[in-house]
């Protein structure tokens, strides 16, 4: 019983936490869809979206919709208003002349509330080139920071949560010495507990704060799985605690101090993660060779920066991948979260140079650039928090196996499916 209420709480938990598709069926949806089934086209091929709006499963007639197209995240190049006699209409999109994405958004009120609904469709994406200049001396700086930080004692302080262990995995609350002195990183550590030598996986967050389960399904399966977060501070606190953190000292913390790479909150997070496996790496129940790492979002990102950092890596899954190459901006495109520089009449080349120079050494795809084992990216094009350009740039940086499964309709939730892509694939991996 004990170990059901467990499972039951940590399914709970995790839907809650994760990003959903909406629900099935809204009062009005606005069903947008490209012509090409895949939503993939040719540059200069010209791209149809099919607008419906549905009000309890049946098209409304005489709704009047508007509508916006242009290249993802930019300034619309066509915008009209048009009512649909027959609750549908076909919209001729144009076409790209470059590698990209052409967003149709479409927007209608009923009734006083407003309804909205959008398709990406993409041309010739895997020639997308990242616009993020990679600094000359990056290694050198992660090397030292790395070399630096690995001074300190681990000094691990793992508690054993008796409510959480199941028959035949204990679960523990870690903490480990990271980034200075005295400061800590905390996470969920689910080993199995029968003698053996198990291959390990690293679970890196998405953004926010919040408390963390652990993956016990991944050590009940044989692997050993340490799941992370980045703020230094316990994972098995009351979601208040949390909330309150983050409304406070913790607001925005992507943004502190990103005109000082020496002192970018990032800094911290990415010593942390090698932190992690050198912690994952000295369990004696470590096979000693399968090490992967999985993560949505920042937590995608997290997953290319390990991987790019830590050799001892085996296996990278990325979901919506955050922070990858963000200056697209500045090159009239769509960048990654959290788009810093999306206000081009603030943010320039010129006018914030130290912002510019710490996004270098931070931009995941610097780090995807140097990946060296097999990679599985999972994402949407109707992402509008990380853009499926600034995710093919990352994407078609890696240059060892890689693969993408994709959810072409995501607008940053994620499918059942693409997790139990994700899991098998790196159990797979994992298992060689």
């Amino acid at each position: 019983m004990k170990n059901l209420t467990l499972i039951l709480l940590s399914l709970f938990t995790w839907q809650t936490l994760i990003a959903q598709p909406p629900p099935d069926h809204q009062w009005v949806e606005v069903i947008v869809s490209p012509n090409n089934s895949d939503w993939l086209y040719e540059i200069g091929e010209e791209a149809e979206f099919t607008v419906t709006v549905l009000k309890r499963n049946v098209p409304l007639e005489n709704a009047t919709i508007k509508y916006s197209i242009g290249p993802e995240k930019m300034a619309a190049t066509i915008e009209n208003e048009v009512v649909l006699n027959y609750g549908a209409i076909k919209i001729s999109g144009g076409t790209m002349k470059t590698p990209g994405f052409l967003r149709c958004y479409v927007s209608t009120e009923v009734d006083g509330k407003t309804y909205s609904g959008w398709a990406t469709a993409g041309f010739e994406p895997e020639k997308i080139k990242a616009t993020v200049q990679k600094p000359v001396n990056f290694n050198i700086f992660w090397n030292e920071a790395l070399a630096e930080n690995a001074k300190l004692p681990l000094d691990t302080k793992m508690t054993l949560l008796p409510e959480r262990c199941t028959e035949k995995v204990n679960v523990y609350h870690v903490s480990l010495q990271n980034w200075k002195r005295g400061a800590r990183l905390y996470g969920i550590l689910c080993v199995p507990k029968a003698e053996g030598k198990y291959p390990a996986v690293l679970k890196v967050p998405g953004a926010g704060i919040r408390p963390y389960y652990g993956d016990v399904q991944f050590a009940e399966d044989g692997v050993i799985s340490f799941e992370i977060g980045i703020h230094g501070i316990s994972v098995i606190m009351p979601q208040q605690n949390y909330d309150d953190l983050l409304a406070g000292w913790n607001n925005q913390y992507w943004n502190n101090n990103v005109n000082d790479k020496d002192a970018f909150f990032y800094k911290r997070v990415y010593m942390g993660v090698v932190r992690a496996n050198d912690f994952i790496t000295a369990l004696p129940q470590w096979d000693g060779k399968n090490l992967g790492v999985m993560g949505g979002s920042q937590g995608g990102s997290l997953s290319l920066v390990t991987a790019g950092l830590d050799k001892r890596v085996t296996a990278a899954s990325p979901i919506h991948p955050a922070m990858c190459d963000m200056t697209g901006y500045l090159e009239g495109r769509a960048g990654g979260w959290p788009h810093y520089l999306a206000d081009t009449t603030k943010w320039s080349r010129a006018s914030h140079p130290d912002v510019l120079e710490t996004i270098g050494y931070y931009d995941a795809v610097n780090f995807a650039r140097q990946i060296r084992v097999p990679v599985l990216f999972s994402f949407g094009f109707n992402d509008t928090t990380c853009p499926p350009t600034s995710v093919y740039a990352a994407y078609n940086s890696v240059t060892s196996p890689k693969e993408t499964f994709l959810a072409v309709e995501s607008s940053h939730w994620i499918f059942p499916e693409q997790y139990e892509k994700q899991r098998a694939w790196m159990m797979k991996q994992l298992k060689k």
